[in-house]
């Protein structure tokens, strides 16, 4: 049986079916679009998955990026994996005419990048090139515009996003990167920056870094804060002043160099809109990287959970327990055990119901951005803002439950390097870091989104999980589980209004003391809304796909008897007033 990383018919379903994400081409913006475009990009997609990352995902985990004598190498098939996405034009496919890209929805060319993803996930360049050239895009001059977005997205120069520095880690107030204005009207870059993703390679031509530093004579904190470009070569073709002071050797992902980078006296830069605003605008590429991150785990989750699915399909082991002195019957695939499809199960409801809410919160990126009204874009731009945080975590804390699951169902061969489920296990163990990590979220929802607007963004989300569960009422099969959906949504509100009463208080670090615990609650209450917009329409496909259709269908109803009934401890939790985790002055640890 040949390997599979994703399932077409599945990401099709979601896609389509669930989330009708073809009705975007009816948006005067993707007018030239339509479901058959849509599929020639993820067909193109699958097609260099399979020919070029799939075949080579063990190889690049084993041969990682080396830096000798201050040149970084990296596996020989990356330079040809570029080539390929630059030319098909996937890097910037979501780029409007004007900035060279095809204007395709975000929706369809983060589906391309799953897929991409699933393959071979050490191969994450491409995302990077593309939220660095759109900020170039979206705050930089006529001349940064025309020099850098061209090559960046024709796959030649790579692009990064450089923001932590040794001494302040997430703290951005706490960078010391310095920038100083030049007669030329250039700025000279001084400072270190660590934890580069992509920071330098021998598979393209250039790398354009995307740095945040602070102009000399700026105010402290984040207020004074702006952005640059800065390129290792520059327009006249000399090397920029940029040393690469040592690559980091990870746990996972090795196919990525992670680097850290001295910017010295001679580096420069060049401004990206005004003074003081970097920040800002390095918020359009992380909002937009929290989601890659969040597709990455997707991604991963993907790849693991069918590794799994076939090993139990066909690894024989021992009898059906109620037959287990048959001895002379033959033993049966794993799958019959109630256990291993239990993981399985796990793994298939945490992989569809994060996917699911990846599509839906792409579809909400493509409206807040292109919608035809600006009520609309507002509603949209306020779910994308709150749902951000969530389609970050879940895809990522949830699938290391997965790919653990899935390492589980090979027994001790998935300690081995016999099977792909190891590594998936350790390359997935960054994405609840990257891009800020789950405590960031954590704090991001419930100390910024949910009373973003005075409570707007909650009240719209509320409405449309509240449409959901009035349209599945009517059906027999489902309003049982609509009726636990609105159960949860109401006592979400309940703890929620009782956080909002201590942070009246003015208590901040009491309020969010446990805000990743309220993060997990308000993802499982997603994620429960969205199996049930999945049931709906799996519903309606069991006359048609009877297997698919059921398989939907029994998924759901694991995810209800099974995951949210962990809510119940959370709520708990979050409902105590004894508080264990607040710094006293007892020496506890």
């Amino acid at each position: 049986m040949q390997e599979k990383f994703f399932d077409k018919k599945t990401l099709d379903f979601l896609l389509y079916d669930v989330h009708e994400s073809e009705k975007l081409a009816d948006l005067p913006y993707f007018s030239d679009h339509s479901k058959e475009t849509f599929d020639m990009v993820l067909d193109t997609a699958n097609e260099i998955a399979e020919k070029l990352m799939f075949p080579y995902l063990k190889e690049i985990d084993k041969n990682q990026p080396e830096l000798v004598d201050g040149v970084v190498t990296v596996h020989p098939i990356l330079k040809k994996y570029l080539k390929e996405v630059g030319e098909a034009g996937i890097i910037g496919a979501d780029f409007s005419y004007e900035d060279g890209g095809a204007q395709l929805p975000f929706t369809i060319n983060n589906m391309a990048g799953f897929i991409l993803m699933a393959a071979n996930n050490g191969m994450m360049y491409t995302g990077l090139t593309s939220g660095a050239a759109r900020l170039i895009a979206s705050f930089g001059n006529d001349e940064l515009k025309k020099q850098y977005i061209a090559p960046m997205l024709n796959g030649k120069w790579q692009g990064t996003m450089c923001l932590t520095e040794p001494q302040a880690g997430s703290s951005l107030s706490d960078i010391t990167s310095s920038a100083e204005l030049t007669e030329a009207g250039n700025y000279k870059i001084k400072g270190q920056k660590i934890f580069i993703s992509c920071g330098d390679h021998d598979a393209c031509e250039n790398v354009v870094h995307l740095v945040i530093a602070r102009i000399k004579g700026a105010p402290l904190g984040t207020k004074g804060i702006s952005l640059f470009v800065v390129p290792k070569f520059l327009e006249d073709g000399t090397k920029n002043d940029i040393t690469n002071v040592g690559i980091y050797h990870k746990l996972g992902q090795r196919g990525v160099p992670a680097m850290h980078l001295e910017f010295g006296d001679n580096c420069l830069g060049y401004l990206v809109g005004v003074p003081n605003k970097g920040l800002s605008y390095m918020f359009q590429m992380m909002n937009e990287a929290r989601i890659g991150v969040g597709t990455t785990g997707a991604a991963i989750s993907s790849a693991a959970y069918h590794a799994a699915l076939q090993y139990a399909k066909e690894r024989p082991q021992s009898r059906r327990l109620n037959k287990k002195n048959e001895l002379d019957s033959p033993q049966v695939p794993i799958i019959e055990h109630a256990d291993v499809r239990r993981m399985l199960f796990a793994q298939k409801a945490a992989l569809e119901g994060g996917l699911s809410l990846l599509i839906l919160t792409s579809k909400y990126y493509d409206l807040a951005h292109h919608a035809e009204n600006e009520v609309d874009k507002k509603k949209y731009h306020l779910l994308l803002e709150l749902l951000t945080p969530i389609t970050k975590t879940y895809p990522c804390e949830s699938g290391l439950r997965v790919t653990s699951d899935a390492l589980q169902c090979f027994g001790g061969y998935g300690f081995t390097e016999d099977f792909r489920a190891e590594q998936y296990y350790r390359d997935i163990r960054i994405t609840p870091i990257y891009e800020g990590t789950t405590g960031i979220q954590a704090q991001d929802l419930l100390g910024r989104k949910i009373i973003m607007n005075q409570g707007e963004a909650m009240a719209l989300l509320s409405g449309e999980i509240i449409d959901t569960i009035t349209k599945a009422q009517s059906s027999s099969a489902l309003a049982k589980y609509a009726g636990i959906l609105a159960g949860e949504l109401k006592k979400m509100n309940k703890t929620t209004n009782h956080l909002l009463e201590i942070a009246e208080t003015g208590d901040v670090e009491k309020f969010l003391s446990d805000a990743t615990l309220y993060l997990e609650l308000f993802g499982l209450v997603i994620i429960a809304w969205q199996w049930l917009e999945i049931g709906l329409v799996a519903e309606a496909h069991v006359a048609s796909d009877a297997n698919f259709g059921n398989s939907e269908l029994q998924t759901l109803k694991y995810f209800y008897h099974y995951e949210l009934i962990k809510t119940d401890v959370l709520h708990k939790r979050l409902l105590d007033e004894e508080v264990i985790t607040l710094a006293t002055e007892e020496e506890i640890f």
